[in-house]
């Protein structure tokens, strides 16, 4: 019942990746269309790119002042969390980090792959923990 409950939400949350991913593809085709007749193809090419490269930069600043509050000055906080580390590792050691994506890529790849030993993690996962309450 969980592991269908887990399965059902990943397949939602790649159905969603997948239809924002063709908006976008879609949206920056008609942006190109639209701005070829004025201004050429290569500078089309490089308007889109400069508005995708907008909508990221104002969407991660609004994420990570959203994830990363403000502290008021002369107040640290007291630990800093599993999330606030990962982006610390990000920040001070990129190549970590892009090694660590690219593991989870490939760990997402044979998930995606090979759902009996995908079953089999998340169940032996399930079941320790179970055992440990």
């Amino acid at each position: 019942m969980i592991l269908k409950k887990t399965i059902y939400y990943a397949v939602a949350v790649a159905a969603l990746a997948a239809a924002a991913t063709v908006c976008v593809v879609f949206l920056a085709l008609a942006l190109y269309a639209a701005l070829v007749p004025n201004i050429g193809p290569a500078w089309s090419a490089a308007a889109v790119a400069a508005a995708a490269l907008t909508v990221t930069v104002i969407l991660s600043a609004v994420l990570l002042g959203k994830i990363i509050p403000p502290h008021p000055p002369g107040q640290q906080p007291n630990e800093p969390d599993l999330t606030m580390r990962v982006f610390e590792l990000a920040r001070d050691k990129p190549w970590v980090a892009l090694g660590a994506l690219g593991a989870l890529g490939a760990a997402a790849a044979v998930a995606m792959k090979n759902p009996k030993i995908t079953s089999a993690v998340i169940t032996t996962l399930i079941a320790s923990r179970v055992a440990k309450k």
